[in-house]
């Protein structure tokens, strides 16, 4: 017996193969080899075809299938992860009418701001806990504003996770925590955010009807198992953004427990049990996948935009075809530590919010021709994504949220040394490596409702921690890299 999982994320499509009983991880792949293209038609713009995910997907379920020969009629459920914050709008007859408007564009900054004067900043918080900023809602307003045509036939607006399940499914549902991700959840009146809905002048029947994040949420139709390989009839028992769907897979569910990943964005993701939000809303706070009316859990969001997309970037632009990540890390390894001096600020991939929906692009600071060389960069780069994230973690702790153990995945950035090793150090924190990824915790996220495991802790029970990196003294020297780093970054926004 076996259990399925997606991660649709915007670089590529996992699919993890997860045996039911003994939880073990079966197989993992992917589709496209290669990172899928990110549109950007204008400066600060971001857009996929929903269509590239869904032929992805198909591509990616065929491969694992075929690879270890398992018989579809084995698989007893579907869970899937998604890149949040998107918005996929379809018509009457479930035809997508635009590309969707991903989490890195940045188009609707200004509309969320205007809003959230709007209604008030203390009523957004205290409803929200969160602005509406340049999530999913104000990417709906700025279609309605400047695609009225294309806005007046829609049926519904759904995250890209939803779209997925309806094209395996043909039903159309979201979720609590995937409509407070997409600042449509009004926390106080535990409800689709009516406030949002009337300042924006959208009406409510564009949302989704709401299904329990572990539940039956429809059954693979006859057209869908034939796209996949799959055989129809199998149940998606769990949906959930990817950064509450990566804390689950690493057991992050309770106050004080911390998960953070280094794809395409960095994030850090901590659990709270009370409905806590910063005032600059630098980070973000949105519905856990186990919080409910009457159990709070809350996971507060740290998003850096300029993370593995950076070291893509540099990957991309800076090396022969035939070096890959691992000859990047050895290459970074052989240069000591701040790269003899070369700095860099890695906020190039759309507005930042820790740094108040700012959009400063990247920077390369204290650049010499005849001492720096290709791995300078590379250790540079590294440690400039690294440095981001201890300076939004300082945030994170202003806020009162613990961060002497970070669990991660062994899928990311935090593959590499040199970055965990620079982030242990300079925050204090011990970074627990577990063998899992975010498309595993999804299909043992589905085992769930499907009664073969009792709860989300017996779920992801047997994850192995295959490395630890344990904080030592911080000398002089790296202190003073980043304090010089940090210092970079308050002149390049201030």
């Amino acid at each position: 017996m076996y259990l399925l999982g997606y991660d649709i994320g915007s670089s590529s499509i996992k699919v993890a193969l997860v045996n039911a009983h003994s939880r073990e991880i079966v197989k993992v792949v992917q589709s496209p080899e290669n990172e899928m293209d990110i549109l950007s038609p204008q400066a600060g713009w971001a857009e996929q075809h929903p269509e590239t995910w869904w032929n992805n997907l198909c591509l990616a379920t065929k491969k694992i299938l075929s690879s270890t020969g398992i018989n579809p009629q084995e698989i007893k459920g579907i869970g899937i992860a998604y890149q949040m914050h998107g918005l996929v709008a379809v018509d009457k007859n479930q035809e997508v009418l635009r590309s969707s408007i991903i989490w890195c564009d940045s188009r609707a900054v200004s509309i969320g701001e205007n809003a959230m004067e709007a209604i008030g900043r203390e009523k957004c918080l205290s409803h929200l806990l969160n602005s509406p900023g340049n999530f999913t809602a104000s990417k709906l307003k700025w279609v309605k504003e400047n695609q009225a045509e294309l806005y007046n036939k829609i049926h519904k607006i759904m995250l890209p996770g939803d779209y997925i399940a309806m094209r395996l499914t043909g039903e159309i549902y979201t979720t609590v925590s995937g409509l407070s991700e997409g600042i449509l959840w009004d926390f106080k009146e535990h409800q689709a955010a009516k406030l949002v809905l009337d300042q924006y002048g959208i009406d409510k029947a564009l949302l989704p009807d709401i299904v329990p994040t572990f539940s039956e949420q429809g059954t693979l139709t006859d057209e869908a198992a034939k796209a996949t390989g799959l055989v129809a009839g199998i149940p998606i028992n769990y949906r959930a953004g990817d950064q509450p769907n990566n804390a689950l897979s690493l057991n992050v569910l309770e106050p004080g427990e911390v998960a953070a990943t280094g794809g395409t964005s960095g994030v850090v993701y901590g659990v709270v049990d009370q409905l806590n939000y910063d005032p600059l809303s630098r980070v973000n706070s949105f519905a856990h996948v186990n919080h409910s009316k009457e159990q709070i859990r809350v996971g507060i969001l740290l998003c850096i935009n300029g993370a593995g997309s950076q070291y893509r970037w540099i990957k991309q632009e800076m090396t022969r075809q035939d070096i890959n990540y691992a000859d990047m890390e050895k290459l970074a390894a052989s240069v000591s530590p701040g790269a003899d001096g070369l700095r860099i600020l890695p906020f190039g991939n759309g507005a930042e919010r820790m740094l108040n929906n700012r959009t400063p692009g990247a920077q390369i600071n204290n650049l010499h021709f005849n001492r720096h060389h290709q791995a300078h960069f590379f250790r540079a780069a590294l440690e400039g994504i690294a440095y981001s994230f201890v300076y939004g973690m300082q945030i994170l702790k202003n806020l009162g949220l613990d961060v002497q153990i970070i669990r991660v995945g062994n899928d990311n950035l935090f593959q590499s040394a040199v970055f965990s090793s620079t982030i242990s150090n300079l925050i204090g924190s011990r970074i627990e490596i577990q063998e899992t990824t975010g498309a595993a915790g999804a299909a043992k996220a589905a085992g769930i409702a499907n009664g073969i495991y009792t709860s989300v802790r017996d779920a992801m029970g047997g994850n192995k921690t295959i490395w630890v990196y344990e904080p030592t003294d911080v000398d002089d020297l790296a202190k003073d890299n980043y304090i010089k780093w940090e210092e970079d970054l308050e002149r390049m926004m201030w």
